[in-house]
């Protein structure tokens, strides 16, 4: 038998367009790199469009929820015109100090700061013009009452209503029919 002289071009280090193990190694872990890279893209390319959609989900169920006259287009109401064109102005009134209806023997008092708030400054001269009127119809309407009516929140509440309509009434004829929003107390206490 004849031996063969053929050398094994993966063992030769001179061989033409071959490498060495050391070499072999080398590649092998440089290979990878670009396979990291396009899997890394192709999640990337993925992800972009369903973050988009997404994001374009909450969008549309965040308009679908929002009250008619807050979208854009939609027409507005004259209340929300009057409430985004211009603050509100409130007027102060002097305390009023009354004597309250007898549940019993002994006599209560009402002392209440109140402030009516309103529309604009043409109702503030309104309610000057008219303060004697609004002082005698609130005073009149504070002493008709009784302890026991006013000390719940239900009773200050149907007070402030009483009280607003009462108010009201000497501005009917020279301010607009919205004029006066609420009556607010500023104070109150029974003695």
């Amino acid at each position: 038998m004849a031996t063969s002289t053929i050398k094994d071009s993966r063992t030769d280090p001179k061989a033409p367009g071959k490498s060495t193990p050391a070499k072999d190694a080398a590649e092998a872990e440089a290979a990878p790199a670009p396979q990291k890279k396009r899997g890394l893209l192709k999640v990337l390319l993925l992800l972009v469009p369903l973050l988009g959609a997404a994001g374009g989900g909450a969008w549309y169920f965040l308009q679908a929820q929002e009250p008619a006259a807050a979208k854009p287009g939609a027409p507005k109401t004259a209340a929300a015109k009057a409430v985004s064109s211009k603050p509100p102005v409130f007027v102060t009134l002097d305390p009023f100090t009354v004597n309250l209806q007898h549940e019993d023997a002994s006599p209560q008092y009402l002392q209440v700061g109140l402030a009516l708030k309103v529309a604009d400054a043409a109702v503030v001269d309104a309610i000057k013009l008219r303060m004697p009127e609004i002082r005698n119809r609130v005073l009149l309407l504070l002493s008709s009452k009784k302890a026991g009516d006013i000390m719940t929140l239900e009773g200050k509440q149907t007070l402030s209503t009483e009280l607003t309509r009462e108010i009201s009434q000497p501005l009917a004829g020279s301010v607009p029919a919205p004029a006066l929003d609420g009556v607010l107390f500023t104070s109150f206490v029974i003695q």
